[in-house]
């Protein structure tokens, strides 16, 4: 026992370490981190070190990442932001599939000879590009909101939303043994059709109540726990009937995706997300057959080529009936012409249904893995032929990323919000308190539930690209190490932070906040003018006996700051008259 334990305890050191040092390495060279776990997998695969086990076991137990990212990619699919980029995604994007489908499908007929079903559960899944690698360039590079960057993310999108229906068709062409004993397809539709009411209706009226409760208790491993058994839970419902486990995750995700639940879900799901995918990956790159492949390398690198080109010129086709000038046009087709990740799970569900065989969907994952390593080539001459400072504007923005972040709603971060609202600035607000997100709700206000101190959940929320944090929590939550944090991950944001008291400015002296403000000083000095006036003191009067307060209080806080000591300056403070204050 105590030996196989070393051993699955040494085969997952090896994965993991192989893993991370064959993504830094592509990620230095900027070739990403899916053809990284791809190389890596290859290496400790039985091909060539032969270190890491049974690859068919660890990709049984990593295609749960592959849940988990659809589950996500439903979190992300509201129907408001649908409904404002429906024309971008299900027009153009919706063309893009169909088109390079068909055409990779007559080419692989015209090259290869296969059966048209073979051809076909290969030229589908080559018509996807790689989200995992696309939308990191035009994050990194900063075109993320630029023309380009938008119509690529609208196919990629559509891309997502289509492999749900590349798998059924896949699975519909199924010749495996026993295949022609399932269902009828009216029955298995009628039968998906009811499991995703069922989901629909579970999300409504049994998840957010859940949700609800452990957001009260507070306890964020529950919250973790409640989400993972969400995921796995519509998943194996969706298997249980036959059908796919991946349009349950999808199903969940789209179901939570406008409740206040959904960044805290996203945050939480996100490293098991990447972790499995990551072992995913690997597992694929175990798998690959290189003795087929070095067997036949003028095929791999031809159709390699041959899928680069086609994609590119048909989504540069498209490009161009948007109106794009010719650059942008081939800015965008070079950008997707890759082969996808999603790829590799289609083969293998081709290869499992009996389509293709295993040295197939070899030599088509290497054609998918050669198309993702020449894309950052690509972009490098693209960004030698596109002019300067062309593409580089920036679209305003439509919701998809906020331009601040107020965390914290209660009274004092209402009162920001809604001055930032009536300046028509977008806002995202976070707050971790279950009732007032309700209450919040019944007022008309979009509030996310979770906290808002942890630099995961910022960063899902839109803080990549927002030009202000707020954060206007109750207490001492706002340290300086925080700050710092929030600073380093979100350069690009000024933060402002509300003070509880005086201590709390003490605190955060020195650190990188833009402003602090002491929650209550502002409105206690318009009441003492008020006294002032009541107690028959001219207005000029009044004027001067706040700029001396106001002159004190500086001077006071500032020897507080560099003694360290609340008591520090009592000489500024009408100690005679009343006692000390920390406000």
């Amino acid at each position: 026992m105590h030996g196989g334990e070393h051993s699955i305890l040494l085969a997952v050191l090896t994965l993991l370490g192989f893993g991370l040092v064959f993504v830094l390495i592509f990620r230095k060279l900027g070739l990403g981190a899916t053809l990284g776990y791809l190389v890596a997998g290859a290496v400790v695969g039985p091909q060539v070190l032969n270190l890491a086990g049974n690859a068919e076991v660890t990709l049984t137990f990593a295609e749960i990442g592959i849940i988990l990212l659809l589950f996500i990619v439903g979190l992300e699919l509201n129907p408001a932001r649908l409904w404002r980029m429906r024309k971008a995604i299900f027009g153009v994007g919706l063309a893009q599939v169909a088109l390079c489908g068909v055409a990779l499908t007559g080419l692989i007929l015209l090259v290869t000879g296969y059966p048209w079903t073979a051809a076909l559960a290969l030229g589908l899944p080559l018509a996807l590009s790689s989200t995992a690698q696309v939308l990191p360039m035009l994050q990194s590079g900063g075109r993320l909101n630029t023309p380009l960057g938008e119509r690529a993310f609208s196919i990629l999108l559509f891309q997502d939303l289509s492999i749900i229906a590349l798998i059924t068709i896949i699975a519909a062409l199924s010749v495996a043994p026993g295949a022609e004993e399932g269902l009828p397809g009216w029955q298995l539709a009628l039968m998906s059709i009811a499991a995703t009411i069922g989901l629909v209706l579970a999300g409504r009226f049994l998840l957010r109540p859940l949700f609800a409760l452990i957001g009260r208790l507070g306890e964020r491993e529950m919250f973790i726990v409640a989400g993972l058994t969400v995921v796995i839970g519509a998943a194996a419902l969706m298997e249980a009937l036959g059908l796919s486990a991946a349009l349950g995750a999808f199903i969940a995700g789209v179901m939570l995706s406008d409740t206040p639940y959904r960044h805290e879900l996203e945050a939480d799901i996100e490293p098991f997300r990447s972790i499995l995918l990551g072992l995913f990956f690997l597992s694929v790159g175990m798998m690959l057959d290189l003795g087929a492949i070095a067997e036949n390398p003028g095929f791999v690198v031809g159709m390699a080529l041959a899928l680069i080109a086609v994609k590119a010129a048909i989504i540069f086709g498209l490009g161009k009936l948007l109106g794009m000038d010719w650059r942008g046009a081939l800015a965008l087709g070079l950008l997707l012409s890759q082969g996808g990740e999603f790829g590799f799970v289609m083969f293998t569900q081709a290869q499992a249904g009996g389509l293709i065989d295993a040295e197939i969907a070899s030599l088509f994952g290497a054609i998918v893995t050669l198309s993702m390593a020449t894309t950052p080539f690509l972009m490098m001459l693209n960004d030698r032929i596109r002019k300067p400072g062309e593409e580089r504007e920036r679209d305003a923005p439509d919701g998809g990323g906020a331009h601040a972040l107020v965390i914290g709603f209660g009274r004092f971060g209402q009162t920001v919000a809604q001055m930032l609202v009536t300046a028509e600035v977008p806002v995202t607000l976070i707050d971790r308190k279950v009732d007032q997100i309700d209450v919040a709700g019944e007022f008309g206000a979009k509030v996310w539930f979770g906290d808002g101190t942890r630099i995961d959940l910022l960063r899902q929320a839109g803080a990549d690209e927002a030009k202000l944090l707020v954060f206007c929590i109750d207490g001492d939550q706002v340290t300086p190490e925080l700050v710092a944090a929030v600073k380093d991950a979100f350069p690009q944001a000024a933060i402002m932070v509300r003070a509880f008291d005086r201590r709390t400015l003490m605190t955060l002296a020195g650190s990188e906040v833009d402003h602090v403000q002491r929650e209550v000083l502002e409105s206690a000095i318009r009441m003492g003018r008020k006294a002032l006036g009541r107690m028959g003191l001219k207005s000029a009067d009044i004027d001067d006996t706040e700029a001396a307060f106001r002159h004190r209080d500086c001077d006071r806080l500032e020897r507080q700051i560099d003694a360290d000591d609340i008591m520090a300056g009592r000489d500024e403070f009408y100690a005679d008259q009343m006692g000390p204050a920390t406000n």
